[in-house]
């Protein structure tokens, strides 16, 4: 082998050695591993009793953010000790009081789903359904938020008729209960307002037959006379009138609807043969 071939194979040698060098010393700033994945740095193992009062300190302070992760920790580093189930029952709490209703949903299912015989779940169900409630839009946005707290409040309520959430479940009822019967009429009005008679009937009957504790149910009749008399059904017309009339003799609604008929020559009339008749108070 000749000089100028042997210097040049130590120059070329010299090179990559000095680029492997380089590279290196890249990976060792960077923190890569050229050997393998990075270690990751285990959780430091925190008593599951300290870790509770920092949550609930953290909660006092409203640190809720802060609270919930300290009892995600907590369930993920002691999944078997007892005072998990008041972490889960915090978590949901925690992100109820922030509004994160989706979340304390969600942490509400998993509560339930590990304590379903828990002495805290009618609390649960309670905070469960007031999230979906605390969700509840205006009567022209679609209303499963609505029905998906009827439920849940309806499922305290008969599993848990003594609890002390009980009696709050059933005044959100009837503000959920509304909910329903409004978006019923929006769109029963939608459709008398474009001629669509039977199907404006069909929305103000739902009221009638489903949410009769609402605060529509005076002008579900109303419109019921209404509409009855555009399709030419008059003793149907004359039946919602009577019924508006006898439940709520005092109502601007019937009084309408007493001027309405009377300007064909019509009266408030019950005919027993209707499904109205079953209506009378």
């Amino acid at each position: 082998m000749t000089v100028d071939a042997i210097g040049g194979y130590t120059s070329r040698a010299a090179r990559f050695l000095t680029m492997g060098l380089l590279v290196l010393a890249l990976a060792g700033c960077s923190g890569f591993n050229l050997f393998g994945p990075p270690k990751i740095k285990e959780e430091p193992i925190i008593p599951a009793a300290a870790l509770y009062q920092s949550a609930l300190d953290n909660m006092d302070k409203q640190r809720y953010m802060t609270a919930i992760d300290t009892l995600k920790r907590l369930e993920r580093q002691h999944p078997r000790d007892p005072i998990t189930e008041k972490a889960k029952l915090m978590e949901v709490y925690a992100n109820y009081r922030i509004g994160e209703y989706p979340e304390a949903i969600l942490a509400a299912d998993r509560f339930l789903a590990v304590y379903p015989s828990g002495k805290d779940v009618p609390y649960v169900l309670y905070l469960k359904a007031t999230s979906y409630f605390g969700q509840i839009k205006d009567i022209t946005r679609d209303q499963q938020l609505s029905r998906d707290s009827i439920d849940t409040y309806n499922l305290l309520i008969s599993n848990y008729p003594k609890s002390e959430y009980a009696d709050d479940a059933k005044e959100k009822l009837l503000v959920a209960y509304d909910q329903l019967a409004g978006k019923e009429m929006s769109v029963g009005r939608y459709y008398l307002g474009n001629g669509q008679y039977t199907a404006a009937i069909n929305r103000f009957r739902v009221v009638v037959e489903q949410w009769q504790t609402s605060t529509h149910i005076e002008e579900a009749l109303y419109r019921l006379t209404e509409g009855y008399l555009l399709l030419g059904l008059t003793n149907e017309a004359k039946t919602a009138a009577a019924v508006l009339g006898h439940n709520y003799p005092s109502s601007d609604w019937y009084k309408e609807a007493f001027d309405l008929l009377g300007k064909q020559g019509l009266a408030p009339a019950m005919n027993d043969g209707s499904w109205l008749a079953g209506f009378k108070k």
